[in-house]
């Protein structure tokens, strides 16, 4: 009696399933013809590279599309001997070496709009946050140490999508990033924008202690970031 009441409601059952799993792959479908992936190099300040998620069509209440993207900058850490004299001692030998770069991470709402007869194209704004680090390195001084800043800030900017063929388009973006102004700290020193400062050094020229406007002139931390990006973008 019970196998027959479960061959009766079988094909029910495997309609349901079958129904279940046709919604599930449309919803997938879905989701997929409304997300992009962007691949993107060249100048923010330095050399640039970044990817970044786009997403369309959220709701039809919500007015624009939202792109979550991360980058990676070289940068210039700025003033060795500067650096030095702020952040550890007033000594002068040792050959200098620096390097530095930043990590961002970027929040984009995206509105299209027509630029230059090009009608695949948005303005964008949002949020921004950089992890800044420039290293300073005295050979034969006996000197390596980081510098450090972690940033907030907000840009925005233009871009234009160009078709190269189905699912793939060009991509063309400026913009301007803005930071604001964030603890610098470097080994066992910190300066504040409010100068409350940390086992801030002497100047020797003035003797009087260092104050942030020196450290941040020393060390060039993400400011004012304009960006010129080209890129592909996958249309998935």
């Amino acid at each position: 009696m019970q196998q027959k009441k479960i061959k009766k409601y079988l094909p029910a059952i495997l309609f349901l399933l079958l129904f279940a799993s046709s919604i599930k792959a449309q919803e997938q479908n879905k989701f997929k013809q409304k997300t992009d992936f962007q691949f993107t190099a060249g100048l923010n300040r330095g050399i640039n590279m970044g990817a970044s998620l786009v997403l369309h069509e959220l709701s039809t209440e919500f007015p624009f599309d939202i792109r979550f993207g991360v980058g990676y900058t070289w940068l210039n850490p700025g003033s060795s001997a500067d650096a030095r004299r702020i952040f550890i001692n007033n000594a002068t030998n040792g050959v200098p070496e620096e390097k530095g770069h930043s990590i961002d991470a970027r929040i984009d709402f995206l509105k299209p709009m027509t630029l230059m007869g090009n009608t695949s194209s948005y303005w964008f704004i949002g949020p921004r946050y950089s992890k800044f680090r420039g290293n300073f390195k005295y050979v034969g001084g006996n000197e390596d140490f980081d510098v450090t800043s972690p940033q907030f800030g907000f840009g925005g900017g233009f871009e234009s999508h160009y078709k190269i063929s189905d699912g793939l388009k060009l991509i063309i973006i400026g913009g301007l990033d803005y930071y604001l102004p964030a603890k610098l700290q470097g080994h066992d020193t910190s300066y504040y924008p409010d100068n409350d400062n940390v086992n801030a050094r002497t100047n020797n020229e003035t003797d009087t202690n260092f104050r942030y406007k020196d450290a941040d002139k020393a060390v060039d931390q993400p400011k004012f970031m304009p960006r010129f990006l080209v890129g592909i973008q996958l249309d998935l």
